[in-house]
């Protein structure tokens, strides 16, 4: 065996896919879709990863702030206000942080534009599910109405997990809603500071 084909056994190629422009990665994604085609390998790193890490970030890096103005001003709308300015920035922050993170031609991660799109697309729409209820004008009600929305997106969260990553429900229910939780202490002390 010469040191060439050695090196060769050691190494296995792995073919990256050839690079597509955007409207033929739009088009490649719809089709999987329409196809039913959701588990192979490539949706997840391209579609799924960077949505769920969007939804995530979303759901709950904004709770903080949310949360602690509606405890602090006793005003949903202020909380409202706060909450949407947080989830634009946080989805325009993880956008660029995610399309600008690799060109996609070394991990096969697929165009920058579009991870970037649907992370920042999911993070806006994880941080602004929870807002919502904040524009009811009564506090107690759009307090009750926004934690069942949180349950709601934490449960979604741990299903996707489960879903497309194989995490169990336990350990992904524990590892998301632990998460969840930190943050919503967070909102209670600096919410009563």
């Amino acid at each position: 065996m010469t040191e060439d084909t050695q090196a060769q056994t050691l190494e296995p190629e792995t073919e990256l896919p050839a690079k597509m422009t955007v409207k033929e990665e739009i088009a490649d994604i719809i089709r999987a879709i329409r196809q039913n085609d959701d588990s192979s390998h490539n949706f997840l790193l391209r579609v799924v990863q960077p949505g769920l890490a969007g939804l995530m970030d979303g759901s709950v890096s904004t709770l903080a702030p949310i949360f602690t103005a509606a405890f602090t001003t006793h005003q949903p709308y202020i909380a409202f206000l706060i909450g949407m300015a947080t989830a634009t920035g946080a989805g325009i922050s993880m956008a660029l942080s995610e399309g600008l993170s690799d060109d996609g031609e070394l991990t096969g991660r697929g165009s920058p534009v579009v991870r970037g799109s649907i992370t920042g697309i999911m993070t806006f729409f994880g941080g602004t599910l929870h807002t919502l209820p904040f524009l009811i004008t009564n506090l107690h009600l759009a307090l009750v109405t926004a934690y069942i929305v949180v349950a709601f997106e934490l449960v979604l969260i741990a299903g996707i997990r489960h879903r497309y990553f194989g995490t169990s429900w336990l350990l992904s229910m524990l590892q998301v809603v632990g998460g969840g939780v930190l943050v919503f202490i967070a909102a209670l002390i600096f919410g009563n500071a």
